[in-house]
């Protein structure tokens, strides 16, 4: 009886022995286990973190701000509502357009003057710098009368300020156009920040109206 007892409880001592073992061989790999999954639960966000990150990375490389209608200071002197609102210049040529625009009465005086008010609102898909008042106050004014009564200079002028394609910022950051004129200007910037001819700012950009785009600048430009 001894005997059998020693030999059941040798076999019991064996079996809970080699369970322990298992046990203690297969927990590491458990953990292991676990321990990749939670990596690949917390690894997958990340990932997918940087792939946005990267994605947007080249806007930011870029710099340059993607503009959604007018920009620029003067545009919040432009009226909210009416035919000189940016809504109501969109339905008209850019020559009747300006004249409803407080700040482009010398302008519409001058186009007027030129005889240049059917050309402009016939022509299709053009740019126009268009000076402010104040950018045609800077001229002395013996200057400015004498260019204002001579037609043929003052077409000369005008006609400088017009581009025969419709411009968009972008083409602005670095670009040569041809004029009406027939002779060339250029422009720089980035952004909402554009010059024309190196001195002349844009001060509100992008103005739409039905024929034209719009650039209100604050300088007089100058055929070269």
């Amino acid at each position: 009886m001894n005997t059998t007892r020693t030999g059941t409880g040798t076999r019991t001592r064996i079996r809970r022995t080699a369970i322990a073992m298992a046990a203690a061989a297969v927990l590491p790999f458990s953990l292991a286990a676990c321990s990749d999954s939670g990596g690949d639960t917390e690894s997958a966000p990340a990932a997918d973190a940087a792939q946005d990150q990267a994605a947007g990375a080249p806007a930011a490389a870029d710099g340059a701000v993607t503009t959604d209608g007018p920009f620029g200071p003067a545009c919040a002197g432009v009226p909210k509502q009416g035919a000189g609102s940016f809504e109501g210049m969109a339905k008209d040529p850019v020559a009747t357009a300006a004249s409803n625009n407080p700040a482009l009465s010398t302008l519409v005086a001058a186009v007027k003057k030129a005889g240049l008010v059917d050309t402009l609102n016939n022509a299709k898909d053009i740019t126009v710098f268009a000076p402010t008042n104040d950018a045609f106050a800077k001229i002395p004014k013996a200057d400015l009368d004498k260019v204002l009564a001579d037609k043929a200079a003052l077409t000369k002028i005008l006609t400088y300020h017009v581009v025969g394609q419709q411009l968009s910022p972008r083409q602005l950051e670095s670009g040569t156009f041809e004029t009406l004129q027939k002779s060339e200007l250029t422009t720089d910037g980035l952004g909402e920040e554009y010059k024309v001819n190196g001195t002349s700012n844009v001060v509100c950009g992008e103005v739409k109206t039905a024929n034209a785009t719009v650039y209100i600048v604050d300088t007089v430009l100058m055929p070269k």
